[in-house]
């Protein structure tokens, strides 16, 4: 608007200076916010009423209400696009370029370099240096694909601007096109390459002033390309979603082999159910009958003409456990060998507890044998679930060839962005080529890249070792714990540890090892240990969980087991998930209250089958957790109450509360006491 009065230009541009007006006031008063339909619809009525009401106060309503009609239209595509475009790159922090976002931005691509065209700077056209930019750039990073397809969209914005620009930059397509086979070369290779092929192509068309000025154009272009080239990241742009046919593929194999696990388990359960039954009990009498009975000349009378009490009294002797002569079956009163048919109903007394002893034994191992089916079943499913990441092959050739350039051996390199746009590495290396730590991994990448990054530690899978090397999450935990060993112990039973898997989740996990001492700490320790480089190898928690179960369960004959007390959090959202196998209570604070979560499930190793309760928690920073072993007494969750509502120093509150456990135990016997305070912070 200042232009248009500066320039004296008001009259020519009342069009859009009314239709910009309009939609400044609809915004304010009518448009709700985060909605790219309707600013489409405001701006393309905005214009088609503007242009409407100037037309019918000049009387030209009837010859232009039809062009601006289309002037409307196209100018509020326009504008969903650009809305969209922005909408999308608030909320995934990223230029989606596959599916409608990346229509989206090919409009808004269009027009931003026709508006640069019809800018007027001296000597070179500022849309056409953009678009050549874009193109060769597209071109090394994205292969022939991308130096097409961003050299026809520059040429497409060129030719709104203007016939001549566009006719200058006409084959930059091809330009585009060829140098996305100089992709593998270094960037000022495949920048003179460019530049050159265009000049190539510009006197093949022939040499005009405008293709002089296109040539100026392209070279700065090429120019701009070669810095650029070295701090270009894929991180802000989404070429394509996943390749989901070959994604779906293995979806589809791994649904259906763990489906293939699940009917096998359940063919066993229904195999086992038929197999294990108790002794017939007819058979057993027919048997003893059989036995006692064949050589005795009372049998016609006792078996054909009394065969009723015979039974129930043969019935009754297989019912009994003991066997004496006053409790012997009066219906068997006459039997002329009641001492022989006490020793053969005896005999199979004993042969049946026999076999139940057994059965018992073997009812044992085939459920332990089903769970783990069962968790085999669980982790193949949970391995064909669709990943939300994206992978990046330049950034993984890029870490490859820093660590090898430093003398480190590596057997593979992946990196891919999550869904909350963190970079995330992981470098395999063989067990003779493995580093001590990924203190010095960890540097190079992040010198490399240049960024924040942190690394967890190595974990092991057979002979190979991995590090994943990842850009740091939003939040931080800050961890504060405190413990204290029963009377005349000389170890804690009480095991805690804190990590992350490097993937976005962070772990707080304390296990209590039955009784005290060295075994208490050992199964402790056992229990922990394994938790965390299942979890970290990408076991789910529940199978996790069920894994150690099964593990402590067949470890010896031994009785042991621990507990697992857990708090999963996602250091991208902040959201906080409570896990409990037979653990004590966990205290929360939030929003000026303090929540207790309590769950009646036993500790691992006890059955066959894991029990693991989990509960989602609101959580935000600045909240504190509390999480304690069962040396802590629940006569205390007052006095822990008070404390958390009181103030902010974990620290004090830690061990305020491990001072204080022995007071409110009431107990004789006094247990290990472990208590660790958890909080988060941006």
């Amino acid at each position: 608007m200042v232009r248009s009065i500066i320039g004296g230009r008001v009259g020519r541009n009342i069009v859009k200076l009314s239709s910009i007006a309009l939609i400044v006031i609809i915004k304010m008063f009518l448009e709700p916010k985060n909605d790219e339909r309707l600013c489409g619809v405001n701006t393309g009525v905005s214009v088609l009423v503007s242009g409407a009401a100037v037309s019918a106060v000049i009387g030209e309503l009837a010859r232009k209400l039809l062009f601006y009609a289309f002037y409307g239209g196209l100018a509020g595509f326009t504008a969903y696009s650009a809305a969209k475009f922005i909408m999308d790159l608030k909320h995934k922090r990223v230029i989606d370029l596959s599916g409608s976002g990346g229509f989206s931005c090919a409009v808004v691509y269009i027009v931003a370099v026709s508006s640069l065209c019809g800018a007027d700077i001296p000597v070179v056209n500022a849309g056409v240096v953009l678009g050549a930019a874009v193109t060769v750039t597209g071109a090394y990073f994205y292969g022939q694909t991308g130096g097409v397809i961003c050299g026809a969209l520059t040429v497409c914005g060129a030719f709104l601007s203007s016939s001549e620009a566009g006719m200058g930059i006409v084959l930059l397509p091809a330009a585009g096109l060829l140098t996305g086979y100089m992709r593998r070369q270094k960037p000022f290779t495949a920048a003179a390459f460019f530049a050159g092929i265009s000049f190539v192509f510009t006197v093949l068309t022939g040499l005009t002033l405008s293709s002089v000025g296109g040539m100026i154009d392209i070279i700065c272009a090429a120019g701009i390309f070669i810095p650029t080239a070295s701090v270009f990241s894929d991180k802000w742009i989404r070429t394509d979603s996943e390749n989901t046919s070959l994604t779906d593929m293995i979806n589809t194999r791994m649904s259906f082999l763990s489906e293939t696990v699940g009917e096998l388990r359940k063919e066993s359960e229904r195999v086992s159910q038929m197999l294990t039954k108790c002794c017939d009990a007819e058979n057993e009498i027919e048997a003893n009958s059989a036995e006692v009975c064949s050589l005795c000349y009372r049998r016609p009378f006792c078996w054909k003409s009394d065969r009723g009490n015979t039974y129930r009294g043969f019935e009754r002797l297989a019912e009994m456990g003991e066997f004496a002569q006053e409790s012997f079956p009066q219906e068997l009163a006459d039997c002329l060998h009641k001492e022989k048919i006490s020793e053969v109903f005896l005999k199979s007394a004993r042969e049946k507890a026999a076999a139940k002893l057994m059965e018992m034994r073997f009812s044992e191992s085939r459920q332990l044998l089903h769970e783990q089916m069962l968790i085999t079943e669980d982790i193949i499913r949970s391995t064909g679930e669709r990943l939300d990441i994206r992978c990046s092959e330049t950034v993984g050739r890029s870490i490859r060839l820093k660590l090898e350039k430093f003398g480190f051996v590596i057997s593979s390199v992946t990196a891919y962005y999550n869904n909350r746009n963190r970079l995330i590495a992981e470098v395999y290396f063989s067990e003779e080529n493995a580093p001590e730590n990924g203190t010095r991994i960890c540097d190079l990448i992040a010198d490399e890249l240049h960024l924040q990054m942190s690394c967890t530690e190595l974990i092991r899978s057979g002979k190979e070792l991995r590090i994943r090397v990842y850009e740091r999450p939003r939040y931080s935990m800050e961890v504060y714990a405190s413990s204290s060993c029963a009377d005349n112990s000389a170890a804690n039973g009480d095991t805690y540890t804190v990590f992350t898997d490097g993937a976005g989740m962070g772990y707080v996990v304390l296990s209590d090892g039955m009784g005290t001492g060295n075994n208490a700490a050992v199964e402790s320790r056992m229990v922990a240990g394994l938790f965390r480089r299942l979890v970290c190898s990408g076991v789910s928690v529940a199978s996790a969980v069920k894994l150690i179960n099964s593990f402590m369960v067949t470890k010896s004959r031994e009785e042991s087991f621990a507990t697992l007390d857990g708090l999963c959090f996602d250091l991208d959202d902040c959201s906080l998930t409570v896990i409990k196998s037979g653990a004590a209570a966990t205290l929360i604070r939030h929003g000026g209250n303090v929540l207790k979560i309590t769950a009646p499930t036993f500790p691992i190793g006890i059955y066959e089958h894991s029990e693991l309760f989990t509960r989602e928690c609101e959580f935000e920073a600045g909240d504190i957790v509390i999480m304690f072993s069962d040396g802590i007494s629940e006569n205390a969750y007052p006095f822990i109450k008070e404390l958390l509502l009181g103030g902010d120093d974990m620290k004090h509150i830690v061990d305020e509360i491990c001072t204080k456990a022995d007071v409110f135990n009431q107990t004789i016997h006094s247990d290990d006491v472990t208590v660790i305070a958890f909080r988060v912070r941006e």
